[in-house]
């Protein structure tokens, strides 16, 4: 690991990682839980995303995934990247429309053609990034990656190469210590 992947490990687990007994969205029941807000809407711990993020990062319009997950990791990405004289547009992708269709749902400086990357703050099954790639296709822009701060289950790589997408999450649940969590 890198200084920057070490210290954002070492965030994770200061402020966002809880161990104990929980029962997961999915019912499931685990050993340990992660709240990634704890660390994307701290400064320090988003400068730290952002920078393992952009070093990472080549060849990409614009970053964004659904909200809430997305939105703290994408516009912290997109506004030091921007402090870099580097144009990567962001945006958020509502979990209902709004108001019509697919674009309803969208929020932000996507647009057709765009090289994506897709972002999340946690992913354990992959679904959220997954409808955020279906969006993104819809919108007529292209998802070339997808890059969550932290994988927890170890199931979102399977679902990206299906699709030929690049999966490179900034660490993963190996890295922090635990065991996938799976689907």
């Amino acid at each position: 690991m890198n200084p920057n992947e070490i210290a954002l490990k070492n965030h994770l687990l200061k402020y966002a990682i809880q161990t104990g007994d929980f029962v997961l969205k999915s019912g499931r029941k685990s050993s340990w839980f992660i709240d990634g807000k704890q660390t994307v809407c701290r400064p320090e711990g988003l400068l730290l995303i952002a920078e393992l993020a952009l070093a990472q990062l080549e060849d990409i319009d614009a970053i964004g995934g659904l909200t809430m997950g997305a939105d703290p990791v994408a516009f912290g990405i997109a506004a030091l990247a921007a402090s870099r004289g580097q144009n990567i547009r962001s945006f958020s992708i509502r979990k209902e429309a709004k108001d019509h269709g697919i674009e309803g749902r969208l929020a932000g400086a996507l647009l057709a053609g765009d090289r994506v990357a897709i972002t999340e703050d946690v992913v354990t099954r992959g679904t959220s990034p997954m409808d955020a790639v279906e969006v993104v296709k819809a919108i007529g822009a292209v998802p070339v990656m997808v890059m969550p701060v932290v994988d927890r289950g170890g199931t979102c790589r399977a679902l990206c190469e299906a699709q030929g997408i690049e999966f490179r999450p900034l660490l993963t649940a190996l890295d922090l210590g635990f065991t996938y969590e799976g689907p």
